[in-house]
């Protein structure tokens, strides 16, 4: 693996950031993409491509407005000048047709010029991360012991940051994984409810669930200065969960790597054991 180099954009967030690490591991060169880094790399300056594209071989594509006309247009150029620097397999991070909504149309067409760029791809299709609990926005919630939501008792596939990086590294540095989809889930259906009830248990904390109305989850983000933009994205995305829209598993990680997806329990029981919800 000396001689691949693979460049990982958003390579500091929850799953890029583990992607660096296993391909490190597999003993390859990887050139971690960011505004900061060196060379930099912005999806929406064109002129930071050319240097972050220099020698690579392959990449692992995270593009933070997936479901934009903006993505779809900045994936599908920055593949076909990927492809033309020499880049011989992409990997996107996506999200399951189930999950799409009103962007459906545009995260296929994300998949879609990746897929006709010139270049082997895979498409890593992904649910609600297991560490959104401990690493992004619900950890705070979960830290004060309340968990108020309007996701209802709708159910989810919850996926391992893990899982989805080891199921990338794999397809960036194995044969075998070009033209696939994976879909990407863990092994069973949880609500947020259930989710929070795991945690509780692994913490031994009092930590609670709160179902809301869209309304009032609504009025509360607004009441917190969240700007509108964000409270209605927010309320649209739990609203697929309210309406038991992702209550199906993927078995992507079984097909990706021969073996079954990690369970929401054993994440609650090793984060809670590393002190992730630690007051």
């Amino acid at each position: 693996m000396s001689d691949e180099m693979i460049l990982v954009t958003g390579a500091t967030g929850k799953t890029g950031r583990r992607v660096v690490r296993l391909l490190e591991e597999r003993g390859a060169v990887v050139r971690a993409a960011s505004r900061s880094g060196t060379p930099s790399f912005d999806w929406t300056d064109g002129a930071t491509w050319e240097p972050a594209l220099r020698g690579v071989t392959g990449m692992y594509l995270v593009h933070p407005d997936l479901g934009t006309p903006q993505a779809a247009a900045a994936v599908a150029a920055f593949a076909r000048q990927a492809a033309a620097a020499g880049v011989r397999h992409a990997v996107l991070l996506s999200t399951p047709s189930d999950a799409w909504g009103p962007a459906q149309d545009q995260v296929l067409a994300t998949e879609r010029a990746l897929e006709h760029a010139g270049l082997e791809w895979t498409v890593v299709r992904v649910r609600w991360f297991f560490q959104n609990f401990s690493e992004d926005f619900l950890d705070d919630p979960v830290l004060s012991g309340e968990v108020r939501l309007p996701a209802g008792d709708g159910k989810e596939a919850f996926v391992d940051a893990e899982d989805i990086a080891e199921v990338a590294a794999a397809a960036l540095t194995e044969a075998g994984h070009a033209g696939w989809h994976y879909e990407l889930s863990g092994p069973r259906l949880l609500t947020f409810r259930d989710a929070v009830e795991e945690i509780a248990r692994a913490t031994g904390r009092d930590i609670g669930y709160v179902a809301l109305s869209p309304e009032a989850y609504a009025d509360e983000q607004r009441a917190q200065g969240v700007p509108e933009e964000w409270v209605q994205l927010s309320v649209g995305l739990y609203e697929h969960v309210r309406s038991g829209g992702l209550a199906s598993l993927g078995d992507g990680v079984q097909r990706a790597l021969g073996r079954a997806p990690r369970d929401f329990s054993a994440y609650a029981e090793s984060a809670a054991a590393a002190g992730a919800w630690n007051a």
